[in-house]
């Protein structure tokens, strides 16, 4: 018995540290929204991957105009956008990205009237387009520099994504950028009254990111480190139960699991594999060029420093 009691005390001993480990991290809270590409973030808290992993999770739907303040101001320790916006918050606070969750892959596009034949033929047309700083501003600026035209060229009518794309459906502008669901609204309408120039599977250049502030990561590697590993476990779920997963995630967005499961043929969640793949080749060369438009916009005027915007060691 007294043997027992020993064993019992010494497997108590050894196992307080790790507890007490798993205690010492500090709460998460991560700003997001309801676009596809964040999704399993919201499995990975409601499924209890997070948990699962030792951490104490929290997803917030806030509006990307107040993430990055909500962020500075420490509401926030954590948060998710576009490559394109993180180059812009970056400008005015520190951040650092550690992970890439998605690539839209047909999920962002621009639309255009039958008669306009190919990018030089938007010169002094009007574009339905959300405002400068927004990614719809970024896809529509990045695509056509990328086609050897400029946004200037053309006049934009400040218009969010969803009543951008019903104003092209109804008749108005000659053309939007959008995303889906509402880019499938235009995809709808058939090629006689509008159609599809382009969208990210032609021009990959919405690729969203998750990031902290450099003093967070420095204090708490480890918490970073079991936050990206709860994506991947994420990730694997989806694989292993997908009807479960789908509906875990559509829940949260109002959308059945058939109906997410659909959004989701549009993007392309990045597991460990895509993301050691794409940050050694593919992300340095776009940031670079995202930049290069985000200045030529007049979006971002500070210096960046690309170098420190993205942290790869805790990839794994």
């Amino acid at each position: 018995m007294l043997r027992r009691s020993l064993l019992a005390a010494s497997a108590a001993s050894l196992a307080a540290p790790a507890l007490v480990r798993a205690q010492s991290f500090p709460k998460i809270t991560i700003g997001m929204s309801g676009w596809t590409g964040f999704a399993p973030l919201t499995l990975a808290e409601q499924a209890g991957l997070f948990k699962a992993n030792g951490l104490e999770v929290e997803t917030k739907f806030v509006p990307q105009r107040e993430r990055n303040l909500a962020l500075v101001g420490g509401s926030l320790n954590c948060v998710v956008t576009t490559v394109d916006t993180m180059i812009l918050w970056a400008s005015a606070a520190p951040l650092v990205q550690v992970l890439v969750l998605d690539r839209s892959k047909g999920g962002d596009g621009v639309a255009v009237r039958p008669g306009i034949g190919g990018w030089a033929g938007l010169k002094g047309k009007t574009i339905a387009v959300d405002g400068a700083g927004t990614t719809p501003y970024f896809v529509l600026a990045y695509m056509m520099r990328e086609n050897g035209v400029s946004i200037k060229d053309v006049t934009t009518a400040t218009l969010a994504p969803q009543p951008a794309a019903q104003a092209f459906v109804a008749g108005q502008f000659d053309g939007c950028s959008t995303y889906e669901p509402y880019l499938s609204q235009v995809r709808g309408m058939g090629e006689d009254k509008g159609r599809i120039l382009a969208t990210t599977v032609q021009h990959p250049c919405v690729v969203d990111t998750l990031a902290f502030q450099p003093a967070f990561i420095q204090a708490n590697p480890e918490a970073v480190r079991r936050v990206v590993k709860s994506w991947y476990d994420a990730l694997a779920m989806i694989k292993a139960e997908p009807d479960r997963s789908f509906e875990i995630m559509g829940r949260r967005v109002n959308q059945t699991g058939e109906a997410f499961k659909a959004s989701a043929q549009y993007i392309e969640w990045q597991d460990q594999a895509m993301n050691k793949a794409y940050v050694a080749s593919g992300l340095p060369e776009f940031q670079r060029k995202a930049l290069e438009v985000q200045r030529e916009t007049g979006v971002v005027r500070g210096n960046v420093d690309l170098a420190k915007l993205l942290d790869t060691q805790f990839l794994g």
